[in-house]
């Protein structure tokens, strides 16, 4: 299934965005102008179920074949959190980028039984107001706006999953170049584990930590999460 997509940028490097789930592109609007500065051609997609993306069936394969047949392959950046990562993970060889970062990654599916129900994020669609807590301070005008934009991308989240989510185990590729950023989903430790017995050596993949940042790294620590992106653009 092809996927909408957003495109900022006219550079010569292509960077590819992938949000998390009960989002879509919206998400990446900070992060968008600071790529274009640097040269990028920025696509940002909306996975089937988000945003303008089409309706039906979920599972995380589905995810990563609508990567593959939306996105050209071998660009210079792919990013993803959360959902989106998960589904980078899954498409990353085939799709072949230079660079891979996956911030807040859900392989964690993989080590529940039963999956990740996402049941759980329709509490999100019937209480909204927890939408509202930020972990960085936002003046009235700036919160609401944000707000607003929140808002409007849950509304558009198809919440009806026909199965949980789950992650077939998978080591990532080891020849991609491969980054993950760690917070409270998914610590340093857990993030080299789930690369493989081989370690992150053998898998080119390297950790770096945001302290104290909430799950959605980029949207509620912003200054820290593009810090933490250094030497990695």
């Amino acid at each position: 299934m092809r996927l909408h997509t957003q495109e900022w940028g006219t550079g010569d490097r292509l960077a590819v965005l992938v949000h998390g789930i009960m989002t879509d592109d919206r998400t990446w609007h900070e992060l968008t102008p600071v790529l274009t500065g640097l040269g990028y051609r920025v696509f940002a997609v909306d996975l089937r179920g988000h945003g303008a993306g089409a309706r039906g069936a979920y599972a995380p394969a589905l995810f990563a074949e609508d990567l593959l047949d939306t996105l050209a392959r071998r660009p210079e950046l792919v990013l993803g959190h959360s959902l989106g990562a998960l589904a980078l993970a899954l498409a990353v060889e085939k799709l072949a980028p230079a660079r891979a970062v996956h911030s807040e990654p859900a392989w964690r599916l993989s080590s529940s039984a039963g999956g990740l129900d996402p049941a759980y994020f329709t509490l999100f669609k019937r209480s909204p107001d927890l939408l509202t807590s930020f972990s960085r301070p936002l003046d009235a005008a700036e919160g609401g706006r944000r707000l607003a934009v929140e808002r409007q991308a849950l509304d558009a989240w198809d919440e009806h999953r026909p199965r949980p989510l789950r992650a077939p185990p998978r080591r990532p590729h080891a020849g991609v170049g491969r980054r993950a950023l760690a917070g409270p989903g998914v610590g340093p430790e857990h993030a080299r584990q789930r690369a493989g017995a081989g370690g992150t050596r053998a898998t080119g993949l390297r950790v770096r930590t945001v302290s104290d940042a909430p799950h959605a790294i980029h949207r509620d620590r912003f200054d820290a999460f593009v810090e933490s992106l250094s030497g990695w653009l």
